[in-house]
């Protein structure tokens, strides 16, 4: 049995009460809370659906300031790229490979996941969870066109770099 401290229920709580509320509003819309600190992130995202970004950008813009917490529009861009736990798997950026694409106007991505198995749509999640920490969500929906994930003994064309050096390449 796992006993929770009260400070730990009461933000469990919250953190329930702050989902049921955006869900009502788009079920596609999602937050994560940024570590404990004297002024925490509290990140709205899109979940990965453009479709979302209009709900995101109304949520944001009519947040009210708040003296502890910084209020951010989109997943954005995490230096180093973190660990990514998702439902029982776990893939550490340094693992990842990717190559990058170009068809003129958007970038596509090709990204060498380990023990990447199509089947499971755990991976597939955090793939994108790994695209959206390297380059932030918002880039990813509007600057990416083709993604696509392979294990990596998968043949493909192009060289295959370390997922450290996707932002650097993207931006130029």
């Amino acid at each position: 049995m796992v006993s929770l401290s009260n400070e730990k229920m009461r933000e469990r709580g919250v953190f329930d009460e702050i989902a049921a509320r955006l869900q009502r509003v788009d079920p596609d819309v999602t937050f994560e809370f940024g570590p404990n600190a004297p002024k925490r992130e509290f990140v709205i995202s899109a979940g990965g659906l453009k479709r979302a970004f209009l709900s995101v950008a109304s949520f944001v813009g009519s947040a009210p300031p708040l003296e502890r917490w910084w209020i951010i529009a989109f997943r954005p861009r995490r230096r180093p790229v973190n660990v990514v736990e998702f439902h029982g798997r776990r893939i550490d950026p340094k693992d990842v490979q990717f190559t990058l694409l170009s068809n003129g106007s958007l970038a596509g991505i090709r990204l060498v996941i380990p023990s990447y198995d199509e089947a499971d749509s755990r991976l597939k999640q955090i793939g994108y969870l790994l695209l959206d920490e390297a380059l932030g969500e918002y880039d990813v929906e509007t600057r990416v066109g083709l993604i696509e994930m392979l294990p990596p003994e998968a043949a493909a064309e192009g060289r295959r770099y370390p997922l450290a050096e996707l932002p650097k390449q993207f931006d130029e």
